[in-house]
């Protein structure tokens, strides 16, 4: 390589670090110093519950107790603008590093991705527990040192149980991390669900994998007319469906029309492909999209990844622009127009 070239890499790489750490900290900033409202859903119980410890009330470690413990000591500071804005630093900083670790020069591009994820804005403000937990999932999976990633997985499932389900996928994908049957498997999925929905969601209530109070509000023991909810989008959601298809598609595409190789992108696909399709068996519950999130925060990098380790088309770099752009525009459509 001559010294002309290396400067150019070195220069490009300077400038693509300097532009990331910007977009991370105006993110971070935005989201952690959003005003405390009701406007941004649960978020009104956090600064409730916030409140409460604040004011000498004792914990309650019955579920999500390593976030419940770090809401604790933060209550200490009696600021709840702190208490948010840390809740932010840790929903972006493992995003941040897995896609430093996994992708290496074109870590911006990975991590851009996920930062225009359709649910990657709701996740930061609603869904506040959730997403800091599959972010925590998310790098767990990066770390190569193997006590290091389960305590990672340990913290991820504290912060909230639900991460359970994906982490009981990456074991499976330990014993057997081949896609074609689970591509099968998630197709299956799609019919089982249209006769068998409801059975589904009466199993996985009393299953025990998530806590039966959350359950019962998302799968319909819950009076929403009562609270002044009265648009709430039940049934089987085609809509969610072929927006989790676009990963389906992708990784099939690469693996077996590419013949992309990568264990790692195998492990990642796997682990998609089972939670999807469990979301999919309870798809007609009321608001499947908690779930649907539970493999939704790997979508980008489902789609970006094997563009981003190998030269799969000739003009590959217009090719990940328009993907980038096709997948904010989906974003900007649900979030923005439609919404």
């Amino acid at each position: 390589m001559s010294s002309t070239t290396a400067i150019s890499s070195s220069a490009f790489g300077l400038g693509i670090l300097i532009l990331g750490i910007f977009l991370f900290l105006i993110v971070l900033f935005f989201i952690g110093f959003r005003p405390v409202s009701v406007y941004f859903g649960d978020m009104g119980n956090y600064y409730h519950k916030f409140n409460l410890l604040v004011n000498g009330n004792p914990p309650n470690y019955n579920k999500d107790f390593l976030f419940i413990f770090f809401m604790n000591i933060i209550s200490s500071s009696e600021s709840a603008t702190f208490f948010f804005f840390l809740c932010a630093f840790m929903y972006l900083y493992p995003l941040f590093s897995f896609t430093k670790k996994v992708f290496n020069e074109y870590w911006f591009y990975a991590f851009f991705m996920l930062i225009i994820s359709f649910s990657f804005w709701s996740y930061g403000t609603n869904g506040i527990r959730n997403g800091i937990a599959s972010s925590i999932f998310l790098l767990g999976i990066s770390i190569k040192k193997k006590s290091f990633k389960y305590i990672m997985f340990i913290v991820a499932c504290g912060f909230h149980q639900s991460l359970l389900l994906p982490f009981m996928a990456y074991l499976m994908t330990n014993y057997y991390n081949y896609p074609k049957k689970y591509l099968i498997a998630w197709l299956c999925c799609i019919p089982l669900s249209l006769v068998l929905g409801n059975v589904f969601i009466s199993f996985f209530l009393n299953l025990g994998i998530i806590d039966s109070n959350n359950l019962e509000g998302y799968m319909g023991g819950f009076d929403y007319a009562s609270e002044g909810i009265t648009d709430l989008k039940t049934g089987f959601r085609w809509d969610f469906l072929i927006y989790s298809a676009s990963g389906v598609y992708a990784g099939w595409y690469y693996i077996y029309k590419k013949l992309f190789t990568d264990i790692f992108y195998f492990r990642l696909f796997n682990i998609y492909l089972i939670v999807n399709g469990f979301w999919i068996l309870v798809i007609k519950a009321n608001y499947s999209n908690r779930f649907a999130y539970l493999s939704w925060f790997m979508l980008g990098i489902i789609i970006i990844y094997p563009l981003l380790k190998k030269k799969i088309f000739r003009n590959q770099h217009r090719v990940v622009a328009i993907i980038i752009l096709a997948y904010f525009s989906f974003t900007y459509l649900m979030n923005v127009i439609l919404s």
